[in-house]
């Protein structure tokens, strides 16, 4: 079982209306939201971990969740507002406008006891005290004897403390097993540099598979001991929103198909391994990106 920790809210996509106005409609998403419905939806036994609202917003959340087969009884129902981010795109390139003052997932105070073999953090869950405390807690007490990955995604303009953000991320990282960023990411968080040279160093400082994607470039792969290189595939781009988190889901449901989701497995990977994880990933993330929205496939989708 897979445990994802992290964001759930709506996103508001900017649509046309029967009129013709500009306007948006409401879909379940946030990134790690994103993630589960992705484990699902390949039949990953899958949990996922949030303060979700009693209101209608939150069933919507819900009923994306019980549709794609992911279990959220983790997943407090508060009397507490959704988190909604508007989004804008340009060139099929998503930005966002977050509300989320006082919200159910911010409200977070406590996390659950579990019996998951991995869990996965990541995305705006971690900006901030609340959620982002429980969170970090979670990961801590658990990484010393299940495989954790994280997936920072950072959006700056949320950040208010750099500072606060910055140690939570080193501290999170340096006790993950796997840790996943974008180009952009590992230089926002590591300074300028030659990407490998940047993912081998966080390598060096304990992490057992480092996946630096490049978008339509594709993503390598770093261990103590290997380094893979798998190519983006070829999609008609319809927009990019959780091409990133979908990616995160493909990884990780290959790396369980494996068995490599142990402790011991995840710190000996061989080189088909690698590949064959990151391939999946980068299948799901293409099939994702050539539709509206953060829709992944599923395994009947890609064949499996």
């Amino acid at each position: 079982m897979i445990l994802a920790c992290g964001e759930a809210l709506i996103d508001m996509l900017p649509r046309k209306s029967a009129e013709g106005e500009d306007c948006f409609a409401p879909y379940p998403g946030g990134a790690v939201f994103n993630t589960a419905i992705g484990l699902g939806r390949l039949g990953v036994d899958a949990q996922f971990f949030c303060g979700m609202s009693a209101d209608f917003l939150g069933d919507i959340l819900r009923g994306a969740l019980d549709d794609s087969g992911v279990d959220h009884t983790p997943s407090p129902r508060m009397v507490a507002p959704c988190t909604v981010a508007f989004v804008k795109l340009v060139d099929g390139q998503a930005t966002y406008a977050f509300y989320d003052e006082n919200s159910a997932m911010r409200s977070l105070t406590a996390a659950p006891e579990t019996e998951a073999n991995a869990l996965f953090f990541g995305g705006i869950s971690l900006v901030g005290n609340g959620c982002g405390d429980v969170y970090e807690a979670l990961m801590l007490r658990e990484s010393p004897r299940r495989v954790t990955m994280i997936d920072p995604n950072i959006r700056p303009s949320f950040i208010k403390d750099v500072g606060a953000y910055r140690g939570r991320i080193d501290r999170m990282m340096a006790a993950a097993d796997i840790i996943k960023l974008s180009d952009e990411d590992l230089h926002w968080l590591e300074g300028e540099g030659d990407l490998a040279e940047l993912a081998r160093g966080l390598v060096a400082k304990g992490a057992k598979l480092v996946c630096i994607t490049q978008g339509a470039d594709g993503v390598t792969g770093y261990t103590a001991n290997h380094e893979v290189f798998v190519p983006s595939e070829r999609a008609e781009v319809v927009d990019t929103v959780g091409a990133g988190d979908t990616f995160n889901a493909g990884t990780l449901a290959g790396l369980d198909r494996m068995g490599c989701l142990t402790k011991n497995r995840i710190a000996n990977l061989t080189e088909d391994e690698i590949r064959e994880a990151l391939h999946l990933g980068v299948r799901v993330a293409a099939v994702t990106v050539s539709r509206a929205g953060a829709n992944p496939p599923t395994a009947a989708e890609l064949g499996l």
